[in-house]
């Protein structure tokens, strides 16, 4: 169960960020980052633990979780499942868009093997959580059955517990896997009762012919498993992906644990409400990163009634966009913990309106 974060110190918190050398407000979005990471980083603290604490970002790990998807089979990519593996090769060897975020920000990043087409060589350091090869194709039959579905939110409730055991106290989630925006959208419609074709975008960049494609075939999964998309669980069952399974199990759990969720774009997103339906408070531990050009992405964020931190059009995935909310964050803290006040610094404090 993910405990609603308590608010000991919210009147503290709020006082300490309002009494900054500024104006109420000023610092926009970073004020509601702070408030929010210090609230969740001081959940275990008593007051004198409170009082002395400087907030800080701890280990921050990124995860890449990879999977292959049956539906990609029937042409729902510019490219076929195969780029999938590769890209987690290219993962591997650093040479890929996250790569180069993550050494320039200072992430430690983790590319987990969900269960692609071709298993990566040992050699790569690739983490092997294989639940299979490709899941089933889902306007077909349910993606993932009951035994990969467990296993894998098992295996991703595993990784965060692992990384939080090692110092890490903020955790971000991206994906790979040709097809999936396929499985997002779908999961997106199954949830919310919207319409396919208000879900479906362009995913990576596909032609107007394939947008009308992808709406065909989910409509046919939605059809296909309509007595069963009953609750959150039977939903990622049928329609999900190997990769959305861990990254469910993985963001529940750093819920639980009560870390700091960095959620990057759509995919990743389409796991998110799986959570904040089986937990409604999970969400009060998510920074949503950023708003993607996935044009149901936005809708999502509506949906969650959740802003994200930048607006960049990315459409990349990977956790690209999560990637680059970390110097946000670390701001924020930053501001916290280090800006004066108006005391301290001997500001006349202006009331606005006078």
């Amino acid at each position: 169960m993910v405990k609603p974060l308590e608010h000991h110190f919210a009147t503290q918190i709020k006082h300490k960020i309002d009494l900054k050398t500024k104006p109420l407000g000023a610092l926009g979005k970073l004020e509601h980052v702070a408030y929010q990471v210090v609230s969740i980083l001081s959940q275990k603290l008593d007051d004198k633990q409170f009082a002395e604490a400087r907030f800080e970002i701890t280990a921050p790990q990124l995860i890449v979780f990879a999977g292959d998807h049956g539906v990609a089979a029937q042409g729902v990519s510019i490219a076929p499942s195969e780029v999938t593996g590769q890209m987690v090769a290219n993962f591997a060897s650093g040479g890929a868009a996250i790569n180069v975020l993550c050494r320039q920000l200072g992430w430690q990043l983790s590319v987990v093997d969900c269960g692609i087409l071709t298993p990566p060589a040992e050699l790569l350091g690739i983490v092997s959580q294989r639940l299979g090869s490709c899941t089933r194709a889902l306007h077909i039959d349910e993606a993932i059955d009951d035994k990969q579905l467990h296993m894998g939110l098992k295996m991703g409730a595993g990784l965060t517990t692992q990384y939080h055991q090692s110092g890490t106290n903020l955790i971000a989630f991206g994906e790979m896997g040709i097809g999936n925006t396929t499985a997002a959208s779908a999961i997106f419609s199954a949830l919310t009762g919207l319409t396919p074709q208000e879900t479906v975008g362009k995913g990576t960049g596909v032609c107007e012919e394939i947008v009308l494609k992808k709406q065909q075939l989910i409509s046919q999964a939605l059809a296909r498993h309509k007595p069963n998309l009953t609750n959150p669980i039977d939903i990622l069952r049928c329609l999900g992906g190997f990769e959305i399974c861990q990254m469910v199990g993985a963001m529940q759990q750093a819920a639980k644990l009560q870390m700091v969720l960095v959620i990057d774009g759509f995919i990743a997103t389409a796991a998110a409400m799986i959570v904040c339906r089986l937990s409604p408070s999970a969400q009060q531990y998510m920074i949503f990163a950023h708003c993607s050009g996935e044009q149901g992405h936005r809708k999502m964020l509506a949906y969650l009634k959740a802003e994200a931190l930048l607006a960049l059009d990315l459409r990349l995935g990977e956790g690209t966009g999560a990637a680059m909310s970390l110097p946000l964050i670390q701001s924020a803290l930053a501001l916290y913990n280090d800006m004066a006040s108006f005391d301290e610094a001997q500001v006349t404090q202006v009331v606005e309106g006078e």
